[in-house]
């Protein structure tokens, strides 16, 4: 039975549609629309459709059904569905439960794309709540009987804040409200989402799951009811599906995931070690540190540190740009997750649009640096930021 199969196992057979032709890789199947023998087929189509029947690629299609099977497989969860984006999933899961008057709880350690859905949902009558989500006491204290949501990244952009979901879910289900967790940070393979009482998980799959830099995705998974229901109605209307080349590609990464994330962790670690206590930082900041503060509860909810660390360079701006410039293996760009080790600078680039207030308020200080750690050699990256940083 496949529910008795491992992760790795699943990454690499989980969801498998075969055609007539018994292929061994995942079949591409480049098709807008499908084919119905009788009117009266297609009739009954759109009235009900099976697993394996198919409409219009927007609704669904063959190789983005076996991307969400997986995905859904490996997180635990009843149902997935596949987005254009990472952006559009986050998009998805709150346009489809809220609606005007009611309330979302958030936690103001947050991606700026994702602050921006947040403002975008105020101002069509939504009620936002931002509280410091690392502080568990603060989701029982802003919940109210109208509160629909509690949302926040399980491991913060780019603050690596721990959010205790535990703590998150209680105060949300005391008021029937849905825990939205975006989890991009944690990777599937760190995840526990949904035993800690998450009840809609996110991913851009851009990240971790392609892992190559490739291609844009994102995928929403939960309860059957919810995925069949509201999310897939809103997302098939709105456009934000997946397109099937990206699911394809999205399996084909999904093979390798579990060897590749545990890679990068490993580097993670390894270069949060090198740097602890160099002069030129202020802080090294990473989950699987013990000087972390939570550091515990990133252990109880990811069992490891992540495949990201902040470096905070005490000299601003100026010291961070004379960082990032001198590295030769990590790569300047504003991604995370791939093979390739990327840095990134979030006061000019992906938080740019906060105040310097609201960027003080999350940690984001002028001299922050981002890593998110490739598969290159662990010695090699260690050498790489040790000389950028006697270089800074």
């Amino acid at each position: 039975m496949t529910e008795d199969w491992k992760t790795r196992t699943k990454l690499v057979h989980e969801g498998i549609r075969r055609s007539q032709y018994g292929e061994m890789a995942e079949a591409l199947f480049l098709t807008q629309g499908f084919v119905y023998p009788s009117a009266e087929v297609a009739e009954a189509r759109f009235i009900s459709s099976g697993p394996d029947e198919f409409i219009y690629a927007r609704y669904g299609n063959p190789t983005t059904r076996m991307f969400e099977d997986r995905m859904s497989a490996i997180e635990g969860t009843e149902d997935a569905f596949a987005t254009a984006s990472g952006m559009a999933a986050v998009n998805g899961a709150l346009m489809s439960l809220v609606k005007s008057g009611d309330h979302i709880v958030a936690a103001r350690q947050m991606f700026g794309s994702c602050l921006h859905v947040l403002k975008v949902l105020g101002q069509f009558g939504v009620e936002v709540t931002l509280i410091d989500g690392a502080q568990p006491e603060n989701w029982a204290q802003a919940v109210k009987p109208n509160t629909k949501v509690c949302f926040f990244e399980s491991v913060s952009n780019p603050g690596l804040e721990v959010i205790d979901i535990e703590a998150a879910a209680k105060a949300a289900h005391s008021v029937g409200a849905k825990v939205v967790v975006d989890n991009a940070f944690a990777s599937p393979i760190f995840s526990r989402a949904v035993s800690l009482g998450a009840d809609i998980i996110i991913y851009s799959a851009t990240k971790h799951i392609d892992g190559g830099g490739r291609a844009l995705g994102g995928v929403v998974l939960g309860t059957h009811e919810f995925i069949r229901g509201p999310l897939e109605t809103y997302v098939k209307h709105t456009g934000g599906a997946m397109s099937p080349f990206h699911a394809w590609i999205m399996l084909n990464g999904l093979g390798t995931l579990d060897l590749r994330v545990r890679a990068q962790a490993a580097n993670a670690e390894a270069v949060a070690k090198a740097t602890l206590g160099h002069p030129k930082l202020a802080r090294t900041i990473y989950p699987g540190l013990e000087d972390h503060p939570q550091h515990a509860l990133a252990m109880k909810q990811m069992g490891a540190g992540g495949t990201l660390l902040c470096l905070d360079l005490k000299g601003g701006k100026e010291a961070a740009f004379g960082f990032l410039d001198a590295m030769k293996v990590i790569s300047i760009s504003n991604n995370l997750g791939d093979a390739k080790s990327i840095a990134t600078h979030p006061t000019t680039t992906t938080h740019k649009n906060l105040t310097d207030e609201e960027r003080a308020l999350i940690g984001i200080t002028p001299g922050l640096v981002r890593i998110s750690m490739g598969i290159e050699d662990k010695d090699d990256l260690i050498a790489d930021v040790l000389g950028a940083l006697d270089a800074a």
